[in-house]
């Protein structure tokens, strides 16, 4: 955008509209604007980069968009009705998306616009929600407090290993887990492909469930960044109301919660980590989480356990699913690039790699060959769960 606006001397109103569609389709929305601008609300300047470049990408989707633009955007978009579908049919489909560059990839590529060449999670042959209906929970003496989980669809459909660990952690600190029925995706995937209809009807399905969890005594925790971010914002600024500031006001990331109870003064955590725990830890500081202004919790939580924290602070270039689309994949992977050179580095001393972001941790997977954990994943393991 200031490459553009420096080849014009300035003059922001000769930018020819390809110039500014540049823009628009550039930012992957990373949030951290919110971060680093000093001009984003509450400055009286209102500036907002971000939702202005969200509202661009509607406008434009209400003009038409082509064909393959509007197939990856259901098929992103429709991530529960994946999940049930894709998680019965596990194995088959892992074989098909599984393999980076395949024919059939390549064919998903034409057809839906996702990247050929792209690590896809794969899909879990128990959701986690299975898991923890089966499962018989401990009786918790000295009940610390219950919280309710809002899985989100990686852990739910992906990841279930992250949410049992979290279970597990948080058991084990006497801090009991629900499940609220009937929450679904948060949204996230049609507010970045500029849905808003549909990021709204999926903001008012789940603001009451999670409000009703709140009022009867849970705060809700979220393991996953940009689904926390959510909750935590774009709720609020997209429906506002009651039920929304509630949910703001209520909503953790999973390892902010766990350092919430361990500095406050009526709440304690377990600090004797009995299992194995790394020498050395290489942390992935997620975007969507610094959007937070919650500080860096994972990390403070792994430093309990004694282990020393190198910060890979460099963005994945993924961020939502922007870096799931096959126009964006190369630009997405230079985005990558310093990130995966931190984590290289680290690494090669010998550093166990982490991240909280599933997406994220697929790119780093993708770009160096290693499998980060998620710090709650570490944790468990520290406690010899």
């Amino acid at each position: 955008m200031f490459t553009a606006i420096d080849a014009h001397d300035g003059a922001v109103e000769e930018l020819s509209r390809a110039e500014q569609d540049r823009v628009v389709d550039e930012c992957y929305q990373c949030k951290l604007c919110y971060v680093k601008c000093p001009y984003v609300p509450p400055h009286e300047w209102q500036l907002d980069f971000p939702r202005l470049m969200l509202r661009a990408k509607a406008v434009d989707k209400k003009h038409g968009e082509p064909l393959r633009d509007r197939l990856a955007d259901q098929i992103l978009g429709r991530t529960d009705l994946l999940g049930k579908v894709n998680t019965r049919l596990a194995p088959l489909v892992n074989a098909v998306t599984g393999s980076p560059g395949t024919v059939l990839r390549k064919a998903m590529e034409s057809t839906l616009g996702l990247a050929s060449q792209r690590l896809l999670p794969p899909y879990a042959r128990e959701r986690f929600s299975t898991w923890f209906k089966k499962r018989v929970p401990p009786r918790l003496d000295e009940r610390q407090a219950t919280v309710a989980l809002f899985a989100t669809c990686f852990v739910e459909y992906n990841e279930p290993a992250i949410g049992q660990d979290l279970v597990k952690v948080y058991e084990h600190n006497r801090v009991a887990c629900d499940l609220p029925a009937d929450v679904g995706c948060c949204g996230a995937p049609w507010l970045h492909a500029g849905d808003f209809d549909r990021f709204v009807g999926a903001a008012k399905h789940n603001l009451p469930l999670l409000a009703q969890a709140i009022r009867q005594g849970r705060d809700v925790v979220v393991p996953q960044p940009t689904c926390g971010y959510v909750l935590k914002r774009d709720y609020l600024d997209y429906l506002g109301g009651p039920d929304a500031e509630l949910v703001a006001a209520h909503t953790y990331d999973a390892c902010e919660y766990l350092m919430k109870l361990h500095r406050d003064g009526e709440t304690t955590l377990d600090v004797e980590f009995p299992g194995p725990t790394p020498d050395a830890i290489a942390y992935h500081v997620p975007c969507h989480l610094q959007a937070q202004n919650i500080g860096l919790k994972s990390r403070d939580l792994m430093k309990l356990t004694g282990a020393e924290i190198t910060l890979v602070n460099k963005c994945s270039g993924i961020d939502g699913t922007w870096g799931l689309r096959a126009e964006n994949y190369e630009l997405a992977r230079r985005v990558a690039q310093p990130l995966a050179d931190g984590i290289s580095a680290a690494a090669a001393k010998g550093a166990v790699v982490a991240g909280d972001c599933t997406l994220a941790n697929g790119a780093i997977e993708q770009e160096t060959g290693q499998a980060p954990l998620h710090p709650l994943q570490l944790l468990a393991r520290a406690y010899g769960l």
